[in-house]
């Protein structure tokens, strides 16, 4: 029988100080709480008692975990394949810990596009929303399209009040669906909540007299007004921050841009009741951006477009599956490695409508990589050539062309104008060399140097890889003993020093194997499919050779009394036997009761395929203690704590 805990509870102020509650118990450990005083704790309702203790049970953190609720679509879709990222996350959470006590400066994330900036904010609102805590999320996105002034304050303001009213009323349907201006008042009123009421009535009279400064006042200071109001905190997380300096008209033809939108900022950046989280691509906002903020206001830091390479395994592993593309272990190591761990990359290869693509072989791996960099219809071609052609619209010249490829390849070393005119061989003085150079710097292409006058290429292979695609053809026919670049050729070779070094191969796998270890061996069977079970498990009772013909991941189904369970892999046998695989992670070992709850889970299963032999196995990466062995054994459950997948 499994342990309770009952807690006899009469300074409650003391129990739900979260420093004394969190990681006191063990998880999944039924908990009675006995409260004092009838109905009521020293002035606290029992069901904010209770809900205290519910939300000390989510996962700390901002990464996610099994409690997660995702009232924001993340634009990364399935939540799963948000990979990696933790150095950021943790920072982050530190810096977000610190926002009750009015400690946290704004900060910006700088990156290119498709980095994954805003899945990572995303996830940052999500986060925040399912803890119910202290800090109050707001998001919302600048898009990259033209908006007329009062509309633009009327979606911001109605924006960030449907988002607070769906964290007050833990629904997420207004983050979706925003109310009107009419529908936050009637809330306003119903919950005397005056606030809401005041600022719906004078947007409403300053929209209809056509004070559009006012408005705009309103909306924008509405998160630190809200916050002083109220003793509460709020996270003001703005996506794509330097598309207010551009997109935002002031008249309602689009003919006009106000380019002081940015200054609104100025001194709500400075907020330690509403602190600002934004994003931009790169150094090329700062230039517009800074002007209004000016230096010092915001907190910038870097996010790198690549994933560490173990991260970036991970995230092959979780396309493959989710995609349910065929993928082997050794060929998930060639599609990271040729990726480069760049997440958006690994999603187009995986995702790529190359004819008959095999991403279980070499040739397949880079037949695909190849095609979605030079395919002009591929959608990593589509989306990267887009963005140099808008980029270079203004500088559409061949020896801007040639510059930027010349940074590119060489973005190890810092040049400047004078040196690129004498390296190249251009024919324009230094004056316009360096003009076309800060014309890429504001465009994202390439980095300022060390100084005012050196400049470099961005360390960013998958962009480099796309510019040397589309411009050495260009440039060769105006220089044509310039050295091409035979990108498949490259490809092979890189697989091939992949190939050689078995040692660094193995590693790698095994070293991922406790992070993806179900993962790992889905792949594994489905990609040898013929096998004895023994191949991989100790202790195996029935080793007749498997024919496998399907392999399911975590598994669900529901005991009679309607209890969720979930079985990590199932591999089914084209002769109707049945390989259920348990996947324990924890690095130290599984004790008894981990086993108990897979053999409840296989008793039940058993039952919803009648006549048909299961054949149990449990992958513990941590291993086993004595107690738990012996009932592994007495049970005829196979082990493994190690699995040999290259």
């Amino acid at each position: 029988m499994g342990k309770i805990f009952i807690l006899f509870v009469d300074k409650v102020e003391i129990f739900l100080h979260k420093k004394v509650f969190e990681n006191s118990l063990p998880m999944h450990v039924p908990l009675f709480v006995l409260v004092s005083g009838k109905g009521h704790v020293h002035g606290q309702r029992v069901a904010d008692v209770f809900k205290h203790l519910l939300k000390a049970e989510l996962p700390t953190g901002l990464k996610g975990g099994d409690n997660m609720q995702y009232p924001l679509p993340e634009v990364v879709g399935n939540p799963d394949l948000l990979v990696g990222r933790e150095k950021e996350f943790g920072i982050l959470n530190k810096w977000i810990g610190r926002i009750p006590d009015r400690l946290s400066k704004s900060r910006a994330i700088l990156a290119r596009r498709k980095s994954g900036k805003t899945a990572f904010v995303q996830r940052v609102f999500n986060r925040l929303w399912t803890e119910d805590g202290e800090v109050i999320p707001f998001y919302i996105n600048i898009p990259e399209r033209k908006l007329w002034f009062p509309n633009f304050a009327i979606s911001y303001y109605c924006t960030f009040a449907s988002q607070y009213i769906s964290f007050l009323e833990r629904d997420e349907a207004p983050v979706n669906f925003p109310l009107t201006m009419g529908q936050i008042r009637e809330y306003g009123v119903s919950k005397s909540l005056g606030h809401f009421v005041v600022d719906a009535d004078a947007m409403t009279h300053y929209r209809e007299k056509g004070d559009h400064d006012l408005l705009w006042q309103t909306a924008a200071s509405a998160p630190n007004r809200y916050a002083k109001l109220c003793d509460q905190r709020f996270l003001v997380i703005i996506d794509e921050f330097q598309n207010t300096g551009e997109y935002i008209y002031m008249d309602e033809n689009h003919q006009f841009v106000d380019k002081s939108i940015p200054g609104t900022w100025h001194d709500l950046s400075e907020s330690k009741l509403a602190p600002m989280l934004v994003t931009g691509s790169y150094v090329g906002w700062l230039i517009n951006i800074d002007t209004y903020l000016e230096a010092g206001r915001l907190k910038c830091s870097s996010m790198n477009p690549y994933l560490a390479p173990e991260d970036g395994l991970q995230a092959v592993y979780r396309y493959a599956e989710h995609y349910r593309e065929p993928i082997t272990n050794e060929s998930a190591l060639w599609i990271n490695r040729l990726c480069m761990s760049d997440p958006f990359f690994i999603s187009c290869v995986v995702q790529s409508e190359l004819e008959g693509k095999d991403l279980t072989t070499g040739e397949g791996v880079v037949e695909t990589v190849h095609h979605e960099i030079t395919h002009r219809k591929s959608e990593m071609s589509l989306t990267w050539g887009e963005y140099i052609e808008l980029s270079l619209r203004r500088i559409n010249t061949v020896n801007a062309k040639r510059i930027l490829l010349h940074l590119s390849k060489h973005s190890d070393r810092e040049w400047t104008p004078r040196k690129l005119r004498d390296e190249l061989g251009l024919d324009i003085g230094e004056g316009k060399i360096r003009e076309l150079l800060k014309t890429m710097v504001s465009a994202d292409l390439i980095c300022e140097g060390d100084s005012d006058i050196r400049y470099r290429g961005l360390t960013d292979g998958t962009l480099c890889l796309i510019l040397r695609n589309r411009f050495e053809e260009e440039i060769a026919t105006h220089q044509p003993d310039i050295e091409r670049t035979d990108l498949k050729k490259n490809f092979h070779e890189e697989l091939e020093r992949l190939r050689e070094d078995k040692k660094s191969l193995r590693g790698m796998v095994s070293h991922l194997t406790g992070m993806m270890a179900e993962y790992q061996i889905a792949v594994e069977f489905r990609s040898r499919k013929r096998f004895s079970p023994s191949r991989y498990f100790a202790n195996v009772g029935d080793d007749t050779r498997l024919n496998v013909i399907d392999v399911r991941m975590r598994v669900r189904f529901q005991r009679p009394d309607g209890k969720g369970m979930e079985i990590d892999i199932l591999a089914e046998s084209n002769c109707g036997r049945l390989l259920a695989v348990e996947v324990k992670k924890t690095k130290s070992p599984i004790g008894p009761m981990s086993v108990m709850d897979f053999l409840e889970k296989l008793g039940v299963c058993s039952s919803l395929h009648p006549g048909r032999t299961i054949i149990p196995a449990f992958f513990s990466a941590g291993g086993f203690t004595g107690e738990a062995w012996e009932i592994c054994e007495q049970n005829g459950i196979a082990t493994a704590q190690e699995i040999k997948l290259i």
